[in-house]
């Protein structure tokens, strides 16, 4: 596995707009509907907003009604880590990219099949790679 990605906090916040380093960087969460993602269609790859890692492919994204992009996978079991977060007196899976420890979202345990997961992200975490046209 390739060496994960280090950047200062100011390199950071030169490379990321304001919502995305809130989210990455200090764990923070948008506003349910209120990033982007939640209707993308086009079959393609969810890459890390921060440094373009595949996360999630298309195909295991579904509509969860939270307001927020949800996969039932990650695009491969090394493309994101989990991490035990007790923030706001829960106890919740944080879900960061493997690359760069950017700070993804939640998984949690009533997804669809077949995994049963929902990884919920917040899309401005993401950036999206369509798949080229044939």
């Amino acid at each position: 596995m390739p060496p994960k990605i280090q950047r200062s906090n100011a390199e950071w916040r030169e490379m990321l707009t304001p919502e995305q380093y809130y989210i990455l960087r200090e764990h923070g969460t948008e506003r349910a509907g209120s990033g982007p993602h939640n209707d993308e269609k086009r079959t393609g790859m969810f890459t890390c907003a921060g440094c373009g890692a595949a996360l999630y492919r298309s195909e295991t994204k579904f509509e969860s009604g939270t307001g927020w992009p949800s996969f039932f996978a990650p695009a491969s079991p090394e493309a994101v880590s989990e991490h035990v977060d007790r923030k706001f007196f829960m106890r919740r899976t944080e879900i960061r990219c493997a690359s760069c420890d950017g700070h993804l979202g939640h998984v949690f345990n009533d997804g669809p099949r077949p995994t049963g997961l929902r990884y919920c992200m917040n899309g401005f975490a993401l950036g999206f790679q369509p798949d080229e046209e044939t």
